[in-house]
């Protein structure tokens, strides 16, 4: 199963926090919907831009990219 990371970007000097906030709203998500895989998570790209992030199976891809409007995504490789 392949796996695509949905990602969300954020800029400003408040970039950080609202990224760690959104996380919250994609693991509300994930548990409202019961979906299976439950990888998400934010980080710094640098001061003025930040991440939030949620895995998906390829297959769900396209339904939940609809709902939640992911700004980008790319293929997800485990670290």
């Amino acid at each position: 199963m392949r796996k695509l990371k949905l990602i969300w970007d954020f800029r400003g000097p408040d970039a950080l926090k609202i990224a760690e906030h959104h996380e919250v709203h994609l693991k509300d998500f994930i548990q409202l919907e019961n979906i299976v895989l439950n990888i998400t998570g934010f980080e710094a790209i640098n001061d003025l831009h930040a991440i939030a992030f949620m895995v998906v199976a390829e297959e769900h891809m396209k339904p939940i990219r609809d709902r939640l409007k992911p700004h980008r995504g790319e293929i997800y490789t485990e670290q």
